[in-house]
């Protein structure tokens, strides 16, 4: 289908409250003579490597650490924290406590807040306290994780930069199980579905959730700030160009959408690319420091992980949490394929 002609007016990208967003930082946190409290240096930098968060794992309190291992199409994120995880880590279920219930707002749309408050809290987090996320190694998951925290509110979100393969590699230890030592935040269980407990003496955290601390995108908002804007596609360039749709099914882009594969902010390790080079590949897809930006993917995940790259290299940008599985349930929505003119092929 091509795209519609008529101009949908400048969407209005909602600003984050100054008391609960600090400046984007570039590179990692360094920990020294700081505990995992929120302070104001552990606000700065959404980053941090294996070696800081060891050091921060001894302090008291330790930050609250979050397991968020998942891949589309599986194996199952918890099969492998009950394998090997950090010592202390909870683990969260991307399906079920990072997204609402599949449906017309996509495969993973936003949670309400009283839902994910509920599930932040049973797995330890506070609002006094530094959160620190992980998945396997490229953070796909875990920035949904740190997307969503920032969004509701809470002041200090880190990603632990090249995951539980970093942590390993490093040397560091790992434990199996369903759970950490008792007292430190452990597992969680669901009403009706067979999860494993809470370690015992599990605290629970005190999070309290509200929405609006980072910019948002509609449908409408995605269709406006790709004629406006930059709006970058973060999945593969084939899903992108429709060639191929392994899980909608619809295939293709949003008309004036930029081609921009999140694959690409990270090094073959899965940390990422540093802040300079983020931001020239930004820049190469016409991004600067004055363009209204929003992201999408499939399902408002990996375009999360974009909204992380683009925070590491200095440029907000909105997310359209329901994206391309949102984009395609209302018929009257256009779709492009192929490489559109300024976007890689």
């Amino acid at each position: 289908m091509a795209p519609s002609t008529g101009h949908p007016p400048r969407p209005t990208l909602s600003a984050t409250p100054p008391t609960s967003s600090p400046p984007a930082g570039q590179g990692s946190w360094r920990p020294d003579g700081h505990t995992g409290l929120v302070t104001e240096d552990s606000a700065a930098a959404p980053l941090i490597t294996v070696d800081e968060l060891a050091t921060l794992l001894t302090s008291d309190p330790p930050p609250t650490l979050l397991d968020v291992r998942w891949r589309l199409g599986g194996p199952p994120g918890r099969e492998l924290y009950q394998a090997g995880h950090i010592p202390g880590a909870a683990f969260v279920d991307l399906d079920l406590e990072l997204a609402g219930q599949p449906g017309v707002g996509g495969r993973h749309p936003m949670p309400t807040a009283d839902d994910f408050a509920a599930a932040m809290r049973r797995a330890g987090v506070s609002d006094d306290r530094l959160v620190v996320i992980y998945d396997d190694a490229d953070s796909t998951a875990a920035a949904r994780a740190w997307w969503l925290l920032r969004y509701f509110g809470h002041q200090s979100v880190r990603v632990l930069d090249g995951g539980f393969r970093a942590w390993t590699a490093a040397g560091h230890t790992a434990e199996p199980g369903p759970s950490g030592s008792p007292g430190s935040p452990g597992s969680i269980e669901l009403p009706g579905t067979p999860e494993i407990a809470p370690a015992p003496g599990t605290p629970l955290g005190d999070f309290t959730a509200s929405p609006g601390h980072l910019p948002l995108l509609d449908a409408d908002g995605a269709a406006a700030l790709a004629r406006t804007g930059v709006l970058l596609d973060a999945r593969a360039g084939e899903r992108y160009r429709g060639e191929t749709e392994p899980v909608d099914p619809v295939a293709g882009h949003i008309p004036g959408a930029v081609s921009a594969p999140t694959t690409e902010n990270v090094n073959a390790d899965g940390t990422f690319r540093p802040a300079a080079d983020l931001a020239a590949r930004f820049r190469g897809l016409g991004v600067t420091a004055e363009s209204d930006v929003g992201v999408y993917c499939g399902s408002g995940v990996t375009a999360a992980h974009q909204a992380l790259a683009l925070s590491l290299a200095g440029l907000p940008a909105a997310l359209y949490v329901g994206s391309w599985s949102d984009w395609i349930t209302d018929p009257a929505h256009p779709i492009a394929t192929g490489a559109e003119l300024g976007t890689p092929a």
